[in-house]
């Protein structure tokens, strides 16, 4: 276990590395001068120079990555090259908005997609099961926007139970009405994600129904729901835990998209707006800080995958 670890930390450092280097290589090779942007149309070409070198634009571009590097290492994001504030505080505040988003988002998609997708398996020959496949393979295809746009029409506009847009100025100092904002986001992230894990968790309940244990247990005198219940739902657990690791992803760009729709103040509207602006110090540290999240995900996937697994755990030892 402990050598799996390391290489597990070792295979997420190299990533985190390589995440860095491309988001760094690929902003400065996007168009547009941000000094210019910074300085604004009426500036001369002098000040645009000028304020170039202030930037630090003017250093080689190895240097530059380099001292962003070593910034991360100290915990410092940069500053931002439009208010010329620090990165880091800000981030850390809009993540408070983004990260118990993408959780109940994570919940909802569970609580959607795990118990209907064991349904329509074990309702595979009835309409029932036909009906509910269909619903998530139609759910699926629908962009976040579109749900958000459908919730919103049921739930705020027809219904008047959810508040439409925007988070508490005070932000969770009001909990009830920080998670009443985001109920709706999540429930928008939730309803699309969970149409595909409950595909993921319909095939693997298929596929563990005609497993021999489970038939073994049916045939030794339990019902085949209780026999699925007790030998069955583990090793669909363990096909929706893999999948988790690569839908995270998925929520957290679902975030992105959500968070403007609804107007939070998080991590995904800063990052559309910061774009707009050429922000590139931001731009980079908010993109990587993403990019980290999931990748350490992903980290907690393989290491409880692991944990829960004895068949791993038998061919490492």
């Amino acid at each position: 276990m402990t050598r799996f670890l390391v290489g597990r930390v070792l295979l997420l450092a190299v990533g985190l590395l390589v995440a860095s280097l491309i988001v760094f290589a690929t902003l400065r090779v996007l168009p547009g001068d941000v000094a210019q942007v910074v300085a604004g149309a009426e500036a001369t070409p002098a000040q645009v120079a000028a304020l170039r070198g202030q930037l630090g634009l003017d250093r080689p571009v190895a240097l530059q990555y380099l001292d962003w590097i070593g910034g991360l290492f100290r915990g410092d994001l940069g500053n931002s090259l439009v208010t010329r504030g620090p990165v880091a505080p800000e981030i850390a505040q809009k993540l408070a908005v983004t990260l118990p988003l993408a959780g109940m988002s994570l919940v909802a998609a569970l609580v959607i997609g795990v118990p209907l997708g064991v349904l329509a398996a074990v309702l595979r020959r009835r309409p029932g099961g036909a009906v509910i496949s269909a619903a998530a393979q139609a759910v699926a295809a629908i962009p976040v926007v579109w749900a958000g746009m459908l919730l919103v029409a049921l739930f705020a506009v027809t219904l008047h139970w959810l508040p439409v847009q925007g988070f508490p100025l005070d932000g969770w100092d009001t909990p009830d009405r920080a998670f009443a904002a985001l109920v709706l986001p999540a429930l928008t992230i939730g309803a699309v994600e969970g149409a595909v894990i409950l595909r993921f968790t319909r095939s693997a309940t298929l596929s563990v129904l005609d497993a021999d244990h489970v038939r073994t247990a049916a045939a030794i005198g339990l019902t085949k729901n209780r026999a699925l219940l007790r030998h069955g739902l583990p090793s669909v657990a363990l096909t929706v835990l893999a999948v988790l690791g690569v839908q995270i992803a998925g929520l957290l760009v679902g975030a992105v998209v959500v968070e403007q729709l609804f107007s939070l103040p998080g991590v995904g509207r800063m990052l559309v707006t910061d774009v707009g602006r050429r922000d590139i110090t931001k731009v980079q540290s908010e993109l990587l800080v993403l990019t980290g999240l999931v990748l350490l995900v992903g980290f907690a996937v393989d290491v409880l995958h692991r944990v829960l697994d004895p068949r791993q755990r038998e061919a490492s030892s």
